[in-house]
């Protein structure tokens, strides 16, 4: 099994996925870190430890950065509404946070793992770039990093800029320069990865999740339950499980964060340009049944007791 962190802001989208990594029988999730971006600092950790509480999972979780390094906050409520996972009744919370930052809860199992841990960040970058800046030697602990924010192309949030970048662009700056393997499943991605309502309709009696995750999809504005709702998160989480559904292109990648025109935006120099060295994976295409066959599957299973066998569990008693 992959060794995962998991840092998130959960987020409709990122309910999805973190049921799929959380379920899969190919990824061990260590630990599960929550920053502000779709809606609040303590919405998303709530909305956290809600769902660790309904899979009964032995994963901890330790809240992070509450606003970005710079600039002002924005949040994502008009799409996945007020509580950041409106639709869904979810059961008595029994899980709590770990008695640290996330920062400093991260930087305790990456030092501790004997094995390389990747990073898979689904929400802005500000615990990332907080955990580069505080403690560089993590690094050398960090298998790669893949994450989902940016686009080659427009934006969903400015002309421009992709909403987890916007977001923060100087954390997202540091993190694209910190000289670590890194895959980035951008906006474009979501277009191609689409779940219709029928979709998850036709497993809502299978399991709690897919129960869940068809409620809260009746509430998303992340599409359309017709047309298909945009499973931006979840890309990352299926690049872990199965990379050959994915058309790539190693590239110089910079992120803008002085104009106010394009603040925000990953400039993906995909035709070389300017001749730089690549410091990142453009994830171009993902084959969309590929996609939803995987995405369907994991939701099916997703039932019993997770499988997460060496999660940082320890870290609540420290």
């Amino acid at each position: 099994m992959r060794k995962i962190i998991i840092d998130t802001d959960p987020g409709i989208d990122d309910a999805a996925a973190l049921a799929l990594a959380v379920f899969s029988k190919e990824l061990d999730v260590q630990l599960i870190t929550t920053v502000a971006g779709n809606v609040g600092l303590d919405k998303t950790t709530y909305n956290a430890l809600r769902m660790v509480s309904l899979w009964d999972a032995r994963i901890p979780v330790a809240a992070g950065a509450a606003r970005p390094l710079s600039g002002p906050v924005y949040d994502a409520a008009e799409a996945h509404g007020e509580s950041g996972m409106d639709g869904f009744t979810f059961d008595a919370v029994t899980a709590r946070t770990v008695p640290m930052h996330a920062v400093e809860a991260m930087r305790r199992v990456l030092m501790r793992s004997e094995e390389k841990i990747t990073l898979v960040p689904i929400g802005p970058l500000t615990n990332i770039a907080l955990l580069f800046s505080t403690y560089p030697e993590v690094k050398e602990k960090i298998d790669e990093i893949v994450l989902m924010g940016g686009a080659f192309l427009r934006g969903n949030i400015t002309p421009m800029a992709e909403f987890n970048i916007f977001a923060d662009p100087e954390a997202a700056d540091i993190v694209f320069k910190s000289g670590l393997p890194l895959v980035m499943c951008g906006l474009e991605l979501a277009q191609m990865a689409t779940i219709t309502g029928a979709m998850v309709g036709a497993l809502r009696e299978k399991n709690p999740t897919a129960r869940m995750v068809c409620d809260l999809f009746e509430h998303y504005r992340g599409g359309d339950l017709e047309n298909g709702m945009r499973m931006y998160d979840s890309t990352a989480i299926c690049y872990l499980l199965a990379p050959e559904l994915y058309t790539t292109k190693d590239c110089f990648i910079g992120i803008e964060t002085a104009s106010p025109l394009t603040r925000g935006m990953t400039v993906c120099d995909l035709e070389g340009f300017w001749g730089r060295e690549p410091n990142g994976k453009v994830c171009t295409a993902v084959d969309p049944e590929g996609f939803r066959r995987l995405f369907l599957e994991g939701l099916e299973n997703a039932s019993g007791a997770p499988e997460n066998p060496t999660a940082a569990m320890w870290l609540y008693d420290c």
